[in-house]
């Protein structure tokens, strides 16, 4: 899986360059300092007596947002926060988020976007991967993600992007991850001196696998963390409810770099967690396995393709049965225990799904429903992770798109079973725009005013 979408990337980029506009905003942009490099990342003295939500430092970031490192794309403006927020053990903590204005604007929408980081090092952050020049092998899967961000701009909604994973790059913390959101949100809110967001702006969530484990965090955290924020939409693609399942059914697999890249993030969160697994690395094996601190998902999946993840463990298989990981596993590995969603929710999932198990999205559904959640659930008969990812995404837009309008969503909570989740009118049209849309933003036509809709 990580060859042939690195390979995909880089001929992407081999194709398209020579047909773009030759100026310095494509060919002459030096490269961005990586977050383990970059002061704007260390927060000022003292931000830790500050308030979750708070803006400690702020920058415009013009001209450098762009497509797989290279692409660049035309907005109004773009800007990074470094705000407080609050990591797993509820320590004070700073992170950045990145904030995209479209031309013409609206500043009363705003959707925060949580792309699906995947992966346990700082230099993974999307604030990073989002900027030309940034290494593409660091780029996991905003390539792809960045064309849903560009479709929501060219509706005139301000998107907000955050680094949930904090400097600690805790992937597959969800407390870690909620938290964040939830924070980067507040400051978003708070930024409209510096962005032009309204304070009394309408806000939505939509993430997609790793972008949908911080997603649903939020939702759940909201009620008891952020209870002065009310979100009108959320909609969560290839959710993954249980990260123990997922470890078990990517093993041996096409993703089973997923499994250090996981293990490694919440040890960074987990002092206690960090200890227990180097005291349980086969020492012979140790250093591969510990690339996964320094290096993002497509050279995680690439290293790790069908490796057996328990084998770099002294334990083996019985590696998270012991009393520490399962208390941590317990506390911030499981979805459906911290609080129930106080917004519209839209879930879509394939029920191959060769990631997370359907069966452990079902149980969070149910569970959720029983507790009063609002949610419309679509199962795709046909697709699988990778697909779905955009075979779901027109459902998922003209969910928001509704929202943002008016439209109620529907009461109490409604499953449906499709063949294939693309195969609607509304859907259709949603992503075929949305191709479009990149299309033009390739050309460094203004995003905002490119739109057909």
């Amino acid at each position: 899986m990580g060859f042939w979408l690195k390979s995909f990337l880089l001929l992407l980029q081999a194709v398209l360059a020579p047909a773009l506009p030759f100026s310095t905003r494509v060919w002459g942009r030096s490269a961005p300092l990586q977050p383990s490099e970059d002061p704007f990342y260390t927060p000022p003295a003292g931000y830790e007596s500050s308030a979750p939500g708070t803006i400690l430092r702020s920058r415009a970031i013009p001209d450098t947002l762009a497509i797989s490192s290279i692409l660049p794309i035309n907005v109004q403006g773009a800007y990074q926060l470094l705000y407080r927020t609050t990591d797993s053990l509820g320590n004070p903590q700073a992170t950045v988020t990145t904030i995209i204005v479209p031309h013409k604007a609206n500043p009363k929408k705003l959707l925060s976007y949580q792309i699906a980081e995947d992966g346990a090092y700082i230099n993974c952050a999307p604030s990073y991967v989002l900027q030309q020049g940034s290494e593409l092998n660091d780029s996991g899967s905003s390539a792809a993600e960045i064309l849903f961000i560009i479709a929501a701009l060219d509706q005139g909604w301000i998107v907000n992007t955050p680094d949930y994973e904090g400097p600690q790059a805790a992937f597959t913390s969800g407390i870690q991850a909620g938290q964040a959101v939830l924070d980067s949100v507040r400051a978003a809110l708070a930024s409209g001196s510096i962005t032009g967001v309204s304070s009394e702006a309408a806000y939505q969530m939509w993430g997609y696998s790793g972008g949908s484990l911080a997603t649903e965090w939020a939702a759940e955290l909201q009620p008891s963390y952020a209870p002065e924020l009310s979100f009108i939409g959320a909609a969560l693609g290839g959710l993954v409810p249980n990260i123990t399942s997922v470890l078990n059914t990517i093993n041996k697999g096409p993703f089973a770099g997923l499994g250090p890249a996981g293990i490694i993030g919440l040890a960074n969160a987990y002092p206690a967690l960090a200890t227990y697994v180097q005291e349980n690395l086969v020492p012979s094996k140790a250093a591969d396995f510990e690339k996964a601190g320094t290096q993002c998902l497509i050279t995680d999946t690439s290293q790790f393709i069908f490796d057996d993840i328990y084998s770099y463990f002294t334990k083996g298989e019985e590696l998270l049965n012991d009393p520490i990981p399962q208390s941590i596993l317990q506390s911030t590995g499981q979805q459906g225990t911290h609080g129930t969603p106080q917004m519209p929710m839209f879930f879509y999932k394939a029920v191959a799904d060769e990631v997370s198990p359907v069966a452990d999205t079902d149980a969070l559904v149910s569970r959720l429903c029983s507790q009063g959640a609002q949610i419309q659930y679509v199962r795709d008969g046909l697709g699988e992770h990778v697909t779905e990812i955009i075979t779901g995404a027109g459902d998922a837009f003209v969910f928001l798109k509704n929202r943002f309008d008016g439209v109620p969503a529907a009461s109490g909570c409604h499953t449906s079973n499709v063949l294939l989740d693309a195969l609607n009118l509304p859907a259709i049209e949603a992503l075929g725009a949305t191709v479009v849309d990149a299309l033009l933003a390739i050309l460094l036509l203004p995003i905002g005013e490119i739109g057909l809709r």
